[in-house]
């Protein structure tokens, strides 16, 4: 470990942004058998983003390099549960994850199957769409195909990650850099 630390205290070079909730269950390093260095990670509770996510993610895009941006949503999240069962019973700044979630609740509730899981996809695609439209900076990169930002679900079961299909359609071409 002491190693690794002396090679990173020049600097970082991660090679992707990961966008993913606080949960406890879901390390995003292990996840992605990546090391110390190799990921940036952005977490909140439900992975959603504010004003200080989209600079921490623009900060990785213009000043660290990073081409990827993955949104990482899991099963059983908490804050997404919060969302679909007891919106109005939420206490504090939680009613602020709540909010930005309720979008996905609603376009997912009528799909059949676990109202949770479905809401939970659903956020995951909100989000990266929002991302793909955030000006001034994801956005033109996303378009230019300097960036790819794409979906995926972590399943706390299995450990298994799947990348969503509606993330990938479509894609702009990847411009190697």
């Amino acid at each position: 470990m002491q190693r690794l630390c002396k090679k990173l205290e020049d600097g970082q070079a991660p090679f992707a942004t990961i966008v993913g909730c606080s949960d406890s269950r879901v390390p995003n390093e292990l996840i992605f058998d990546q090391g110390l260095g190799d990921l940036f990670i952005i977490r909140t509770a439900g992975q959603v983003s504010a004003a200080a996510s989209y600079g921490s993610m623009e900060f990785a895009t213009l000043k660290l390099k990073t081409k990827l941006i993955v949104v990482l949503g899991h099963t059983e999240c908490g804050a997404v549960a919060a969302a679909v069962e007891r919106p109005e019973d939420v206490p504090g700044h939680i009613v602020t994850l709540i909010n930005e979630i309720k979008s996905a609740v609603s376009k997912s509730a009528n799909k059949p199957g676990n109202k949770v899981e479905n809401a939970v996809r659903q956020n995951v695609i909100e989000q990266v769409n929002s991302l793909r439209d955030l000006e001034p900076i994801l956005s033109k990169k996303y378009k230019n195909g300097e960036l790819l930002i794409v979906g995926a679900l972590y399943d706390i079961h299995s450990g298994k990650v799947e990348f969503l299909e509606e993330t990938l359609v479509n894609l702009p071409r990847f411009k190697r850099m």
